[in-house]
């Protein structure tokens, strides 16, 4: 398996491997126009033509950015599909200039064990004012803030 800059050609697929954890209140939702619009920041990852796992790269200001949409497809878990994009996303990060990773997530083991640091979520007023603003769980969010500082590339 491999991972891939995502194309037009897996939005569908991308959007139906989100929906599975959005349903589930894991994610947020995505449609298929912000998939799109969004495409040039999402990785994929494929078994054969199949795609398996997706996670984002999404700037949210000078020197910061989030792994948002991390999903794996639940035939796929605990095969490393997760850290494999995660990581990917480390390497790509400084490329871009940014100094700090953040997830907002519930699954705070796994990214402690890539470097992640758990810090609170009104030290991130770039996310705040951008996508917790228009989350129906502003009041009442219960994923973790967690920030990695990263070396940018020279």
């Amino acid at each position: 398996m491999k991972i891939y800059s995502a194309t037009t050609a897996d939005v569908t697929p991308v959007y139906e491997l989100i929906k599975i954890y959005a349903d589930k209140e894991i994610v947020l939702p995505r449609s298929l126009l912000s998939i799109y619009q969004q495409l040039q920041c999402l990785y994929v990852v494929k078994d054969n033509s199949k795609v398996v796992g997706v996670a984002g790269l999404h700037v949210l200001g000078q020197d910061l950015a989030e792994v948002r949409s991390l999903v794996v497809d639940p035939d796929y878990q605990q095969k490393g599909i997760g850290r494999m994009l995660v990581e990917h996303i480390i390497q790509e990060s400084p490329k871009l200039g940014v100094e700090r990773l953040i997830s907002l997530t519930y699954q705070v083991k796994f990214f402690s064990k890539l470097g992640f640091q758990i810090v609170k979520r009104d030290d991130l007023p770039e996310k705040v004012w951008t996508d917790c603003v228009n989350c129906p769980k502003i009041n009442n969010c219960d994923e973790v803030a967690m920030v990695k500082y990263l070396e940018t590339a020279d």
